[in-house]
């Protein structure tokens, strides 16, 4: 392993005054290339009332980035075709007109890419003028790379030759729409395989790993292959580690912030000297890039039906995927009673992965936008008929990964029943005590759940078990679950809603 990156991090200070003390005019100088990236970011549109995020914002920073230094590279860390609400119209092609707009370079596929059709998808990746990665994306007959994607991609500066790898989770079968002609490989083999070619055959100067991956599986990736930075996606938070030697970054959602990275380069021996980095807050005070408005007036009039209002909340509604997913919320447990209500079932189960907004909702309006940003899947509600002894089977998938994973889309929001549990047991035995409706559960008995066709006809986020259960009421013909959203917000007094948290879900530790 290169031994400068041992010493990367201590570099990070130098950040602000990289430009100044590295003028690229100076023959002397390292040769510097910039990295600009983002990850998860699902509208190009401002997110948190307009105060942060929006791709308008990220072509003025880019310009600025060009101004300062002529290489750069603009990456994303997947997951921006799906899910969203103009998704369920264009079906990402939205996202494509305005990374196309903005210059990206390059994306790794999120698992919700898949999300829409493999044919959609296909048609997505042919209008990018980008390029999307994905080595261990590969069509399950034949092996092939999906797409007939390049496994890696070289960019060559003054001499300086940058490898970069794409890596995909190996959850994305359980965590999204992929269609059986596909699988994901083992993203550490694809790695090892790869960097080792890159840095034997092709020569390379650096390796950047451009992942869509959980940090626990960055921080092994570093170990499987030789990378000198890896710049990563899936979780929605601003997250910086290091395993091995390299460092691991990923932004915040939504394009609230902007990280960027300076590699610097020997300039005669070529060799990696040092990385500098800077996480910039993309705020309101960042004009728009005016080259991108023809964008927003290609579709103003669904941005404009989309902010009709439906409703209003007296209370902040925490819709954030780290709450969700690791917590009780109370947007979750308003969405859980309207999914029990809404096919008269015992239970209420909501996967904290389906509620997308990852924002927090002050008290006042909420329009079309809102509701559809919370719930955008469109997901049909069934109801299924299981066992006291499959509820707990399903309890406890639902937090056989809190204390693995960050943000596990599989956590509950729950209705009609309540239960504890402790992350720092054994995954499978982790749940302390369940109650339905009150009363303790009983194992023989039969309860009733309302839940997303999602979990129960595609098994997503890894749920079997409700194979074992009985579909009372299935998916054709089934109310959709931001259609029950959108009414139960109607028919709250004054359509006015004010959830609150009731100990429905206890964390033990």
């Amino acid at each position: 392993m290169n031994p400068i990156k041992q010493i990367l991090f201590a570099f990070a200070v130098l950040a602000l005054f990289a430009a100044a003390a590295f003028p690229q005019s100076d023959p002397n100088a390292p040769i510097r290339v910039t990295f600009l990236h983002v990850n998860d970011t699902y509208q190009f549109t401002p997110v948190e009332g307009g105060k942060r995020g929006g791709l308008a914002r990220l072509l003025t920073l880019k310009k600025r980035a060009m101004e300062e230094n002529p290489h750069v590279v603009f990456t994303l860390g997947g997951d921006t075709l799906s899910p969203s609400v103009e998704t369920r119209t264009y079906k990402g092609a939205q996202m494509v007109d305005a990374w196309n707009a903005i210059g990206l370079d390059y994306s790794v596929f999120g698992n919700h890419e898949f999300d829409i059709s493999t044919a959609e998808l296909l048609k997505r990746i042919e209008e990018s003028d980008f390029q999307w990665l994905g080595a261990n994306v590969v069509y399950a007959d034949s092996g092939k790379p999906f797409a007939d994607l390049p496994e890696f991609v070289i960019r060559e500066f003054e001499g300086v030759k940058i490898g970069i790898v794409g890596l995909l989770l190996p959850e994305t079968k359980e965590t999204s729409s992929m269609e059986d002609t596909l699988k994901v490989t083992d993203y550490c083999l694809a790695a090892n395989l790869i960097v080792s070619r890159l840095r034997m055959v092709e020569k390379v100067d650096a390796v950047v790993g451009l992942t869509h991956l959980f940090m626990e599986q960055d921080k092994k990736a570093a170990g499987c292959a030789d990378f000198d930075l890896i710049l990563g996606g899936h979780e929605h938070s601003l997250l910086q580690s290091s395993a091995f030697g390299t460092p691991i970054f990923k932004m915040t959602a939504d394009a609230r912030e902007m990280g960027k990275f300076n590699l610097n380069f020997d300039r005669k021996t070529k060799r990696l000297m040092s990385l500098d980095w800077e996480i910039i807050a993309v705020t309101d005070e960042i004009p728009d890039a005016p080259e991108f408005a023809p964008i927003v007036a290609k579709y103003k009039d669904l941005l404009e039906r989309l902010a009709v209002p439906v409703g209003a909340t007296s209370v902040t509604l925490d819709a954030l995927s780290v709450s969700n997913r690791t917590k009780e919320t109370n947007i979750g447990n308003f969405i859980a009673d309207a999914y029990r209500e809404a096919v008269d079932a015992d239970i209420g189960f909501v996967n904290g992965g389906s509620i997308r907004a990852d924002l927090t909702y002050n008290p006042g309006p909420l329009t079309k936008r809102d509701v559809l940003s919370m719930l955008p899947f469109n997901n049909p509600i069934v109801k299924v008929e299981v066992t006291g002894a499959v509820l707990r089977e399903i309890i406890e998938h639902s937090v056989a990964r809190s204390a693995e994973d960050n943000e596990p889309g599989r956590f509950p929001q729950v209705s009609g029943m309540s239960f504890r549990f402790d992350a720092s047991r054994p995954a499978g035995d982790r749940v302390l005590e369940i109650k339905v409706g009150g009363e303790p559960l009983n194992e023989s008995k039969n309860y009733t759940i309302a839940t997303s066709d999602f979990l129960v006809s595609r098994a997503g986020d890894g749920y079997t078990m409700f194979s074992k259960g009985k579909v009372i009421s299935g998916a054709e013909g089934a109310p959709k679950d931001s259609d029950v959203f959108e009414a139960a917000i109607k028919a709250a007094p004054n359509a006015t809603i004010a959830p609150k948290l009731e100990g429905r879900i206890i964390r033990e530790n």
